[in-house]
């Protein structure tokens, strides 16, 4: 029974650590990576980016969005892939590792959400949030049957 509760943990994790992967390649790769929440960002800055690279002064400034976006996706590949690395049974078998695993995600995820909900609120991403924030509570509710 405890092998396939720790299944029922591992796998949602597995999930969520694989999109945040995908998600940070998409903003590594992307040759204009602030347009795959067009939306939301023109949204959030009230113009549209024609609208804003128009504006004087603003020539380099697709460069430097770039370089934001470059780090950002750099940073999701990086805690996607050290999420990833603590999903192995061997990990999630120890209660205190899969404890501290889970509280930090699940703060990271609801404080990510309502991040998301004030700034981008017309964002796709914070339907990845939802389905993580499932996926997450899937893991959570196993844990504490684990637990008791």
């Amino acid at each position: 029974m405890k092998n396939k509760s720790i299944t029922y943990i591992q796998y949602p994790l597995i999930l969520i650590s694989i999109t945040l992967c995908i998600s940070g390649i998409r903003w590594l790769m992307s040759s204009e990576p602030w347009i795959l929440d067009q939306v939301a960002n023109e949204e959030r800055l009230q113009m549209t980016f024609d609208d804003l690279f128009i504006i004087d002064g603003n020539s380099t400034l697709s460069a430097y969005l770039t370089q934001i976006y470059r780090f950002l996706g750099l940073y999701v590949l990086g805690i996607g892939f050290l999420l990833l690395s603590f999903t192995p049974n061997k990990f999630l078998e120890i209660y205190f590792v899969r404890k501290q695993f889970l509280t930090v995600l699940g703060i990271l995820l609801v404080s990510n959400l309502v991040l998301a909900y004030i700034w981008i609120p017309s964002s796709y991403f914070i339907y990845l949030m939802w389905g993580a924030i499932v996926l997450y509570c899937f893991s959570l509710y196993n844990h504490i049957r684990l637990i008791e």
